[in-house]
């Protein structure tokens, strides 16, 4: 009858339907868990990319089909993400000061202990960075050498002395202010008047026989000015 046929139709939907239903379940996780199944789903003109900085992740939808997943790694680590504070505390920080050494006599000076002195207050607030010294003068240097022994410095005084030649036989035309002039400069153009000194653990980090020297190249010093700049965190 027109009722029976009713029943059986809908006996005969039902179990369609739960056929159906139970092959969408099974493969609904495989699609959106398994990676060699991406791919299908870019057929669809979609894409999962999963952004994971450090610990933590998070998923967008994108428009870009055929193309493999795409990781993004944070610069910044969750913990420094969660804490402001830390953020400011690690923020890079400067300091600047002028120190004046007295007139020396011409040759290598060992200065370290005077600069060191002069920067120990605001060296010791860095625990990681970069010193910065710079001569203000054209007839004088710096340079990094060695801390221990004195004849070092001779020696290279007079090795100085030797290949930057002074006098009537030199043949240098700046000579307003005298003989050691013109060699003066030549001097500091070879040495530089520029140090720059890692620091770590508020101390500078230099090697174990290094040292800060001032090469002075003139018969009659002057006093001379070295600003020193201090940069990290």
């Amino acid at each position: 009858t027109h009722s029976e046929r009713q029943v059986m139709c809908g006996r005969g939907y039902n179990y369609r339907t739960s056929i159906c239903l139970s092959i969408v379940l099974t493969l609904l996780p495989l699609l959106f868990s398994a990676p060699q199944l991406w791919n299908f789903r870019g057929l669809l003109g979609w894409k999962w990319v999963g952004l994971q900085p450090m610990q933590t992740s998070s998923v967008f939808l994108t428009a870009k089909p055929f193309s493999a997943p795409v990781r993004v790694r944070s610069l910044y680590s969750p913990s420094t993400a969660k804490d402001p504070g830390s953020m400011s505390a690690a923020a890079p920080k400067w300091a600047q000061k002028t120190i004046t050494l007295p007139p020396q006599r011409r040759g290598c000076h060992l200065i370290t202990p005077k600069i060191m002195k002069e920067i120990a207050q605001d060296l010791s607030e860095f625990q990681c960075g970069l010193a910065h010294l710079f001569l203000q003068h054209t007839s004088a240097s710096l340079t990094i050498n060695e801390n221990y022994d004195s004849d070092v410095r001779d020696d290279t005084e007079t090795f100085l002395n030797r290949i930057v030649p002074e006098g009537r036989s030199a043949p240098w035309k700046h000579t307003i202010e005298g003989p050691d002039d013109m060699p003066a400069h030549i001097k500091s153009s070879m040495f530089g008047c520029t140090l720059t000194v890692p620091i770590t653990n508020g101390q500078l980090n230099m090697g174990t026989w290094q040292g800060i020297w001032l090469c002075e190249h003139r018969d009659n010093a002057t006093p001379r000015n070295v600003v020193v700049t201090l940069n990290g965190i």
